[in-house]
């Protein structure tokens, strides 16, 4: 038992960290509860299945998420691997045909010898063993309260609704000022004033936005504690402003006077980069929230690292359970990886696995473990689920969450060519 791994959960977290530990000698058991059982997004018996979208994103290095997949090219991710030998046209971006994808996965991890998959679910962790839990963000009731019991936690989060964040950079700040109601408080707040026209404009394009079909399973728990803006808007036009756009307190530095509406932003990470959009949780499509909210005065050049979601994401509190390489602080036998850690996205979930699966790996091969610096993409989605935050959501690739470059530079795609350049300049000189 303790010269192998048990893993739970074959998405592409799972099946990424199977592959990352078997090709580093170690047998691996595999746990799938498909088809014995099936959740409410899933239908198809192959590992690694795609439930959404066929894109993994761009595969631009300027792309946080094209990036991300880069560095994972360098370190032999089967995943993306098999991903690009499955894609079909898709312009810059990665889209791969779903059906062939998940079906070379499990092709590729039933030929391992090292590799053993088990179709049943399991209900209960083996916590003397070897363990990832890779269950993604629809993990089942019973095994989420074995989850609950290992990490001493007496609930796991239910990722209903979350608001849009921007990179601080992109927000205008000849029009934004920071300030807290009244004037009180640390003015912790970047502040976006609006007058009766401006608000207007934004009104009328918001209730008139497309929005994202949900889900018959995520209908029947989404609106029970958090309402999204274009909901709360089409209750009047005037409902916003007494609600999460409320002026009172504030002056307008460009008027000098009280604004008709003021949108506020709250820092989202510790080093102040990123920043969330209060009140804005949403159901509008992706391509709506970035022509919609850029209308707002101070955002017309936003660069929205994360959009707005309203979906069932089951997710434990990493930032205080787990460290830098997913690895659960009372009990180093066991590892997280996935959606359920926090991580938002197939790649970034891919990304996860990969982590693990290396670390617990080399906790059995008596080696270091592995952590990659915050200024890689790996490393700074590690290190932002690892490091405290008591507004936590989760979070795909951006490059926010990165340290600054030591120069300054004002042209974007420059300043993302910097960041992909020492990013890959560290991985390829790796050898382990």
């Amino acid at each position: 038992m303790e010269n192998s791994v048990i893993i739970i959960g074959g998405g592409l977290a799972g099946c990424e960290a199977a592959y990352q530990i078997a090709k580093r000698g170690i047998s691996v058991d595999l746990y799938e509860m498909k088809p014995t059982k099936f959740s409410p997004a899933h239908s198809n018996t192959n590992l690694a299945e795609i439930v959404c979208s066929n894109s993994f994103k761009s595969n631009l290095i300027t792309n946080a998420c094209g990036l991300l997949k880069q560095e994972l090219r360098i370190l032999d991710s089967l995943l993306i691997k098999i991903a690009d030998e499955t894609s079909v046209p898709a312009g810059q971006a990665l889209a791969v045909d779903r059906e062939e994808f998940s079906k070379i996965v499990t092709q590729k991890l039933n030929e391992n010898k090292n590799i053993n998959i088990i179709r049943e679910e399991i209900t209960k962790i083996p916590e003397n063993a070897n363990v990832i839990i890779a269950t993604g963000p629809l993990t089942s009731e019973k095994l989420a309260e074995e989850i609950l019991k290992i990490t001493g936690e007496d609930k796991l989060y239910f990722y209903d609704a979350a608001a849009p964040i921007i990179e601080k950079e992109s927000i205008n700040m000849d029009i934004a000022f920071w300030g807290d109601r009244y004037g009180k408080g640390d003015a912790n707040y970047i502040n976006l004033p609006m007058n009766k026209q401006e608000y207007e404009k934004f009104y009328n394009e918001l209730v008139n936005a497309e929005v994202v079909n949900l889900h018959d399973f995520e209908k029947r728990e989404i609106f029970e504690g958090c309402m999204p803006i274009e909901v709360m808007a089409k209750r009047g036009i005037d409902t916003l402003r007494f609600g999460p756009l409320k002026p009172v307190g504030f002056i307008d530095k460009r008027t000098n006077e009280r604004p008709y509406a003021i949108v506020q932003l709250r820092q989202d990470n510790k080093d102040g980069t990123i920043f969330n959009m209060v009140g804005f949780q949403t159901n509008l499509k992706f391509g709506e929230q970035k022509r919609v909210f850029s209308l707002i005065p101070g955002l017309e050049n936003a660069e929205f690292v994360k959009y707005g979601v309203m979906h069932r994401n089951t997710y434990i509190n990493s930032t205080i359970l787990l460290d830098n390489t997913f690895n659960l602080k009372k009990n180093t036998n066991i590892y997280f990886a996935g959606q359920i850690t926090g991580v938002e996205g197939y790649v970034e979930s891919i990304a996860s696995g990969m982590v693990a699966g290396i670390n617990i790996a080399n906790k059995i091969l008596n080696k270091d473990k592995i952590v990659f610096p915050n200024f890689t993409m790996i490393g700074s989605l590690a290190d932002y689920i690892s490091t405290e935050n008591k507004k936590f959501q989760p979070m795909n690739a951006n490059f926010g969450i990165l340290p600054k470059l030591d120069i300054k530079i004002k042209d974007k795609k420059a300043k993302y060519e910097m960041y992909a350049k020492r990013s890959i300049e560290y991985m390829n000189g790796l050898n382990f």
